[in-house]
């Protein structure tokens, strides 16, 4: 499959609120294809004309937004905010919101050997996924989302970023 031809099947809206995020040219469009591909090893359905928002911020916004809505005073890579209920999300007009975090992205891809643009693919095919009702909360669940996010990442061809840690 060629990596760079993957169209998602709906509106992505990228809103770069830091500037930090042009350091690192042609993101949006890798932000589109992460989605493309997460709905194409996620096998998900969703309305012709619906959306998802992804919100390319910094640490301190992406920290407030945590403590707004999951009570946590600090940042993380990423936050999903689905627009629905799993089982109805597939006839929403809009998907739901992802916000990611510069800071907390470039130390984690730096800490783990990884270029920043893969493990921005990444989170944005793991964001998805959970918009979609894929979780991770128990070892059956993350073996089956990690092999989701395994499957969409080679669909763009960055590498396994489980290898080191796999169960298998």
């Amino acid at each position: 499959m060629n990596p760079g031809r993957h169209e998602p099947p709906v509106s992505v809206d990228v809103i770069v609120e830091s500037a930090r995020w042009e350091e690192h040219p042609g993101l949006e469009e890798l932000v589109r294809r992460a989605v493309a591909a997460a709905f194409e090893a996620g096998d998900l359905e969703a309305l012709p004309d619906a959306e998802i928002a992804i919100l390319l911020a910094d640490d301190a916004r992406v920290q407030e937004l945590n403590r707004e809505w999951r009570s946590k005073d600090q940042p993380t890579n990423v936050l999903s905010f689905p627009a629905a209920d799993p089982d109805e999300i597939a006839d929403a007009p809009h998907l739901g919101d992802l916000a990611l975090a510069y800071e907390t992205l470039a130390r984690e891809a730096d800490n783990e050997g990884k270029t920043f643009a893969d493990h921005l693919a990444h989170l944005v095919i793991h964001g998805t996924l959970h918009i979609f009702g894929y979780d991770h909360g128990d070892d059956v669940e993350a073996e089956i989302m990690e092999n989701c996010e395994r499957d969409a990442l080679a669909r763009l061809g960055i590498a396994d970023p489980y290898k080191e840690t796999s169960r298998h």
